[in-house]
């Protein structure tokens, strides 16, 4: 069984600037069949311009792109007032992570760690850093 990975966006941001080792652990992987979430919201953080962002375009074409419901919305809101912050993107990816089970890929683990301790749920979901 393979634990399906999420990405914040430092991945995005990452691959967008070609680092080697990020493509390198993407890569894997895909190879040992794991399902690659990105919330939609991750997306709108990290993309700018077409014309420049045609290596995020092809590695994002690999993921699974999730648009954010309602519940989740609602849900990463509250997560917020839990934690006492007002990133509703980072909320979004704890919040998405739980219900996936997946594994986080993040360039801020701490403030992904204050949102999974807020929510206090078990297990907790793992964080991996870029």
């Amino acid at each position: 069984m393979n634990i399906p990975y999420l990405y914040d966006a430092g991945v995005l941001i990452a691959i967008d600037n070609d680092d080697r080792r990020m493509w390198a652990r993407h890569s894997l992987a895909l190879e040992d069949g794991r399902d690659i979430h990105v919330p939609s919201v991750v997306v709108s953080q990290a993309w700018r311009d077409s014309r420049r962002q045609v290596r995020l375009g092809r590695f994002l074409a690999g993921c699974h792109v999730v648009p954010v419901g309602i519940e989740t919305a609602k849900a990463a809101g509250i997560l917020c007032g839990k934690a006492g912050t007002s990133d509703i993107v980072d909320a979004t990816v704890v919040t998405m992570a739980a219900s996936l089970g997946a594994i986080i890929w993040t360039s801020d683990p701490d403030d992904i760690r204050t949102l999974i301790d807020a929510q206090d749920i078990k297990p907790a979901p793992v964080i991996r850093t870029v």
